[in-house]
Protein backbone atom coordinates (compact mmCIF):
# COMPACT_ATOMS: atom_id res chain seq x y z
CA UNK A 1 0.00 0.00 0.00
CA UNK A 2 1.25 3.84 -1.15
CA UNK A 3 2.49 5.84 1.31
CA UNK A 4 1.67 8.77 -0.62
CA UNK A 5 -1.84 10.36 -1.24
CA UNK A 6 -2.37 12.85 -4.23
CA UNK A 7 -4.79 15.88 -3.19
CA UNK A 8 -7.03 14.96 -6.33
CA UNK A 9 -7.27 11.62 -4.60
CA UNK A 10 -8.42 12.28 -1.21
CA UNK A 11 -11.78 11.39 0.21
CA UNK A 12 -14.37 14.32 -0.96
CA UNK A 13 -15.07 14.94 3.31
CA UNK A 14 -11.98 16.35 3.29
CA UNK A 15 -12.31 20.35 3.13
CA UNK A 16 -9.39 20.84 1.07
CA UNK A 17 -7.95 23.11 -2.45
CA UNK A 18 -7.74 19.91 -4.50
CA UNK A 19 -5.12 22.13 -7.25
CA UNK A 20 -3.23 24.25 -4.66
CA UNK A 21 -0.49 21.55 -4.71
CA UNK A 22 0.20 17.95 -5.15
CA UNK A 23 0.28 15.89 -2.45
CA UNK A 24 -1.26 15.43 0.79
CA UNK A 25 -0.16 13.97 4.05
CA UNK A 26 -1.51 10.29 4.34
CA UNK A 27 -2.71 9.88 7.54
CA UNK A 28 -1.52 6.31 9.72
CA UNK A 29 -4.28 3.68 10.53
CA UNK A 30 -6.44 4.36 13.61
CA UNK A 31 -9.78 4.25 15.30
CA UNK A 32 -11.27 6.75 12.03
CA UNK A 33 -11.14 5.59 8.83
CA UNK A 34 -9.82 7.75 5.97
CA UNK A 35 -13.00 9.04 4.88
CA UNK A 36 -13.86 10.24 8.44
CA UNK A 37 -10.80 11.86 9.49
CA UNK A 38 -8.28 13.93 8.81
CA UNK A 39 -4.12 13.59 9.61
CA UNK A 40 -2.99 15.56 12.65
CA UNK A 41 -0.68 17.71 10.09
CA UNK A 42 -2.81 19.07 7.59
CA UNK A 43 -5.60 19.60 10.78
CA UNK A 44 -3.06 22.11 11.98
CA UNK A 45 -2.00 23.74 8.50
CA UNK A 46 -5.35 23.66 6.69
CA UNK A 47 -8.39 23.86 8.87
CA UNK A 48 -7.12 25.49 11.70
CA UNK A 49 -4.46 27.30 9.54
CA UNK A 50 -2.31 27.93 12.67
CA UNK A 51 0.90 27.41 10.24
CA UNK A 52 1.27 27.71 6.36
CA UNK A 53 3.55 24.82 6.05
CA UNK A 54 3.74 21.44 6.77
CA UNK A 55 7.33 21.35 8.27
CA UNK A 56 5.46 23.84 10.84
CA UNK A 57 2.81 21.54 11.88
CA UNK A 58 5.25 18.92 12.39
CA UNK A 59 7.36 21.07 15.19
CA UNK A 60 3.96 22.16 16.84
CA UNK A 61 3.66 18.18 16.97
CA UNK A 62 6.84 17.72 17.81
CA UNK A 63 6.83 20.31 21.05
CA UNK A 64 3.90 18.30 21.68
CA UNK A 65 1.79 21.22 21.92
CA UNK A 66 -1.40 19.36 20.00
CA UNK A 67 -3.61 17.69 22.32
CA UNK A 68 -6.54 15.31 21.04
CA UNK A 69 -9.26 13.86 23.33
CA UNK A 70 -6.70 14.97 26.16
CA UNK A 71 -3.31 12.82 25.05
CA UNK A 72 -0.93 15.21 23.45
CA UNK A 73 -0.50 13.98 19.61
CA UNK A 74 2.82 12.49 18.83
CA UNK A 75 2.88 11.93 15.08
CA UNK A 76 1.56 14.14 12.33
CA UNK A 77 -0.37 11.09 10.42
CA UNK A 78 -2.21 10.42 13.40
CA UNK A 79 -6.31 10.61 11.83
CA UNK A 80 -8.25 13.12 13.95
CA UNK A 81 -12.15 12.01 13.42
CA UNK A 82 -15.47 12.82 13.92
CA UNK A 83 -16.16 13.13 17.68
CA UNK A 84 -12.37 13.87 18.69
CA UNK A 85 -11.76 17.07 20.74
CA UNK A 86 -8.54 19.27 20.17
CA UNK A 87 -6.89 21.63 22.03
CA UNK A 88 -3.72 24.19 21.36
CA UNK A 89 -3.22 25.14 25.09
CA UNK A 90 -0.41 27.81 24.28
CA UNK A 91 -2.87 29.19 21.74
CA UNK A 92 -6.29 28.93 23.86
CA UNK A 93 -7.45 27.22 20.75
CA UNK A 94 -10.14 24.33 21.48
CA UNK A 95 -12.47 22.59 18.60
CA UNK A 96 -14.27 19.39 18.20
CA UNK A 97 -14.61 17.86 14.90
CA UNK A 98 -17.87 17.07 13.09
CA UNK A 99 -19.26 17.04 9.51
CA UNK A 100 -20.98 19.57 8.18
CA UNK A 101 -24.71 19.54 6.46
CA UNK A 102 -22.91 19.08 2.85
CA UNK A 103 -21.12 16.16 4.23
CA UNK A 104 -17.54 18.04 5.17
CA UNK A 105 -15.48 17.57 7.95
CA UNK A 106 -15.49 20.32 10.18
CA UNK A 107 -13.75 21.98 13.66
CA UNK A 108 -16.68 23.65 15.67
CA UNK A 109 -15.16 26.21 18.16
CA UNK A 110 -15.97 24.38 21.50
CA UNK A 111 -15.27 25.88 25.40
CA UNK A 112 -12.30 24.65 27.12
CA UNK A 113 -14.51 21.94 30.00
CA UNK A 114 -16.00 20.40 26.52
CA UNK A 115 -12.65 19.17 25.53
CA UNK A 116 -12.61 16.76 28.76
CA UNK A 117 -15.65 14.99 27.37
CA UNK A 118 -16.75 13.72 23.89
CA UNK A 119 -19.92 11.13 22.48
CA UNK A 120 -18.92 7.54 21.98
CA UNK A 121 -21.22 5.31 20.17
CA UNK A 122 -21.67 1.43 20.88
CA UNK A 123 -20.13 -0.06 17.76
CA UNK A 124 -20.46 -4.24 19.43
CA UNK A 125 -20.19 -5.60 22.51
CA UNK A 126 -18.88 -8.80 24.09
CA UNK A 127 -19.18 -10.66 26.94
CA UNK A 128 -15.36 -11.30 28.50
CA UNK A 129 -13.67 -12.90 32.01
CA UNK A 130 -16.48 -13.39 34.50
CA UNK A 131 -19.30 -12.49 32.78
CA UNK A 132 -18.40 -9.15 32.57
CA UNK A 133 -19.68 -6.63 29.28
CA UNK A 134 -17.12 -5.27 27.07
CA UNK A 135 -18.28 -2.02 24.91
CA UNK A 136 -16.32 -1.15 21.89
CA UNK A 137 -16.80 2.05 21.14
CA UNK A 138 -16.39 4.43 18.11
CA UNK A 139 -13.05 6.12 18.33
CA UNK A 140 -11.03 2.95 19.47
CA UNK A 141 -11.87 2.96 22.85
CA UNK A 142 -13.36 -0.13 25.03
CA UNK A 143 -15.01 -0.35 28.19
CA UNK A 144 -15.14 -3.43 30.70
CA UNK A 145 -18.95 -3.38 32.50
CA UNK A 146 -19.90 -5.84 35.85
CA UNK A 147 -23.89 -5.82 33.77
CA UNK A 148 -25.00 -5.50 30.57
CA UNK A 149 -26.42 -1.61 30.81
CA UNK A 150 -26.48 -0.55 27.32
CA UNK A 151 -27.39 -1.78 23.81
CA UNK A 152 -25.86 -1.62 20.39
CA UNK A 153 -26.04 1.50 18.66
CA UNK A 154 -26.65 3.95 21.97
CA UNK A 155 -24.28 6.63 22.77
CA UNK A 156 -21.94 7.11 25.52
CA UNK A 157 -20.89 10.93 26.92
CA UNK A 158 -17.62 9.70 28.02
CA UNK A 159 -14.76 11.72 30.27
CA UNK A 160 -11.28 11.33 28.29
CA UNK A 161 -9.12 11.49 31.14
CA UNK A 162 -10.69 8.14 33.38
CA UNK A 163 -13.50 6.93 30.72
CA UNK A 164 -16.32 7.17 33.43
CA UNK A 165 -19.91 7.56 32.12
CA UNK A 166 -21.22 11.11 32.46
CA UNK A 167 -24.29 10.18 30.02
CA UNK A 168 -26.14 7.87 27.59
CA UNK A 169 -28.50 8.87 24.94
CA UNK A 170 -30.51 5.63 23.67
CA UNK A 171 -31.09 5.19 19.89
CA UNK A 172 -34.43 5.76 20.47
CA UNK A 173 -38.03 7.46 19.09
CA UNK A 174 -37.53 11.16 19.23
CA UNK A 175 -33.04 10.90 19.67
CA UNK A 176 -31.15 13.54 18.20
CA UNK A 177 -28.83 11.71 15.39
CA UNK A 178 -25.79 12.73 13.38
CA UNK A 179 -25.65 10.87 9.86
CA UNK A 180 -21.79 9.96 9.55
CA UNK A 181 -21.90 8.38 6.24
CA UNK A 182 -23.84 8.00 3.00
CA UNK A 183 -25.35 10.12 0.60
CA UNK A 184 -27.18 12.14 4.06
CA UNK A 185 -23.86 12.64 5.70
CA UNK A 186 -24.00 15.51 7.85
CA UNK A 187 -27.42 15.84 8.38
CA UNK A 188 -29.22 16.08 12.16
CA UNK A 189 -32.38 14.38 12.10
CA UNK A 190 -35.06 12.93 14.79
CA UNK A 191 -35.36 9.37 15.25
CA UNK A 192 -38.98 8.03 14.34
CA UNK A 193 -38.56 3.93 14.22
CA UNK A 194 -36.01 1.62 13.74
CA UNK A 195 -37.04 -1.27 11.32
CA UNK A 196 -35.01 -4.72 12.13
CA UNK A 197 -34.02 -6.81 8.94
CA UNK A 198 -33.85 -10.25 8.73
CA UNK A 199 -30.94 -11.97 7.92
CA UNK A 200 -27.33 -10.30 7.33
CA UNK A 201 -28.56 -6.72 5.76
CA UNK A 202 -28.20 -3.73 8.01
CA UNK A 203 -31.30 -2.78 10.36
CA UNK A 204 -33.19 0.48 9.04
CA UNK A 205 -33.32 3.98 10.63
CA UNK A 206 -36.11 5.96 9.81
CA UNK A 207 -36.27 10.16 10.66
CA UNK A 208 -38.87 12.08 10.93
CA UNK A 209 -38.11 14.13 7.94
CA UNK A 210 -39.42 10.78 5.75
CA UNK A 211 -35.89 9.65 4.98
CA UNK A 212 -33.73 6.59 6.20
CA UNK A 213 -30.64 5.06 6.37
CA UNK A 214 -28.65 1.60 7.84
CA UNK A 215 -28.22 1.81 11.34
CA UNK A 216 -24.23 1.94 11.23
CA UNK A 217 -24.79 5.62 9.38
CA UNK A 218 -26.52 7.44 12.80
CA UNK A 219 -24.75 8.53 15.48
CA UNK A 220 -27.05 9.85 18.55
CA UNK A 221 -26.38 12.63 19.64
CA UNK A 222 -28.73 13.92 21.94
CA UNK A 223 -31.97 12.18 23.35
CA UNK A 224 -34.35 14.98 22.01
CA UNK A 225 -31.83 17.92 20.88
CA UNK A 226 -28.20 17.96 19.92
CA UNK A 227 -25.78 17.70 23.44
CA UNK A 228 -22.99 19.10 21.14
CA UNK A 229 -22.48 22.54 19.02
CA UNK A 230 -23.48 22.11 15.46
CA UNK A 231 -21.03 23.77 12.71
CA UNK A 232 -23.41 26.18 11.01
CA UNK A 233 -25.27 25.79 7.93
CA UNK A 234 -23.12 25.65 4.63
CA UNK A 235 -25.03 28.21 2.19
Amino acid sequence: MSDHLKRLAAPATWPLKRKASVWATKPSPGAHSIESSMPAAMVLRDMIKVCDTAREAKRIIGNRELFVDGAPVKSPKTPIGVMDTLSIPKMKLNYRMLLTDKGKLALVPIAEDETKWKLCRIENKTTVKEGKIQLNLSGGRNMVLDKNMYKTGDTLKIDVADQKVLGVYPMADGASALIINGPLAGKVETLSEQVVVKGPADNIVRFKSGTETVKRNVFVIGSSKPEIKLPEASE
